[in-house]
């Protein structure tokens, strides 16, 4: 790995693993575990990380000196890449999804002061934008600059989410984790035997594109996996009392920082899925912690 990449990594705290205490998992005889990702770095969290570590290397290895990627007004990934930029001394662009608003969210202000260049365009040219999965795929670039699809999804990222599976040091019987566009997905199954299985919770409303999404990604056939797509609470980004009140119990219970977009509905399904008797009693499933709060800036509660 390049070595500007091994000094940041150095910096990183343990993701670790977090056996969740509650009178309701008892009741239902399912032993809940968190792999903490958040607890990787205040900024460069969670997946975000494990997605970007390999392609900023290899972004690196061919002198790139722009980093250009594309995302929302609170994207965990832009966020993450315009620090990771500004650390590392690479110039970032982002498209931005969406008329330019009056006031910048915090997140986009952070991202300026970072020294990413902001482009806003509108939601039918940023659905465009998704059609370029490759890093030289982008029309117009320039020399020595690298394109990063939506949320880092490229083969690439798989590599750096193999890493998280490789951690656990326990059995488990089932593995949890939110989808946004289905790479970090993608890596666990990568990464996992096919004796466990693996739950992905679709963060957005008519995600079934996701089952083809993540297939593409996989380099062999895999029939372990299920995409879960009823806890989307109507669409990316929305929300419902019931989740918020959800959220505010899980943090004053466990206290872990939960997002109303990725992980907090992620939780939310598990709970409500285990008093539906979904799960066998004496399973032990493992919850990933993706990280990545900038959603948390976008709500008030």
């Amino acid at each position: 790995m390049h070595p500007d990449l091994i000094k940041l990594e150095k910096t990183f705290k343990p993701s670790i693993l977090t056996k969740l205490d509650d009178p309701l998992l008892d009741k239902y005889q399912i032993e809940l575990w968190m792999k903490r990702d958040d607890l990787l770095h205040p900024i460069i969290s969670g997946n975000k990380w494990r997605k970007l570590k390999y392609s900023l290397d290899h972004a690196l290895f061919l002198g790139s000196d722009t980093l250009i990627s594309m995302g929302g007004a609170y994207s965990n990934h832009l966020h993450a890449l315009a620090y990771t930029g500004k650390i590392l001394g690479l110039k970032t662009k982002g498209f931005i999804r969406g008329e330019q608003p009056k006031t910048l969210t915090p997140t986009l202000i952070d991202m300026q002061n970072w020294g990413m260049e902001l482009s806003f365009v509108s939601r039918a040219d940023y659905r465009l934008l998704r059609q370029y999965k490759n890093c030289n795929d982008l029309p117009d670039l320039k020399p020595r600059q690298y394109w990063l699809p939506e949320g880092g999804a490229q083969v690439l990222a798989l590599r750096g989410v193999a890493e998280l599976v490789n951690e656990i040091d326990r059995s488990y019987d089932i593995l949890c984790v939110p989808c946004g566009t289905g790479a970090t997905l993608a890596g666990i199954i990568n990464a996992i035997p096919e004796t466990v299985s693996i739950w992905g919770f679709a963060a957005l409303k008519n995600a079934s594109f996701l089952k083809a999404d993540v297939a593409a990604l996989l380099p062999k056939t895999c029939t372990n996996w299920q995409i879960n797509l009823d806890y989307h609470f109507g669409g990316f980004a929305k929300i419902s009392p019931e989740l918020i009140n959800f959220i505010n119990y899980f943090e004053k219970k466990t206290d872990i920082p939960l997002e109303p977009v990725y992980t907090g509905k992620m939780l939310f399904a598990l709970y409500d899925l285990i008093t539906k008797n979904t799960f066998k009693p004496s399973q032990r499933i493992i919850a990933v912690h993706t990280g990545g709060l900038q959603g948390k800036r976008g709500f008030t509660r």
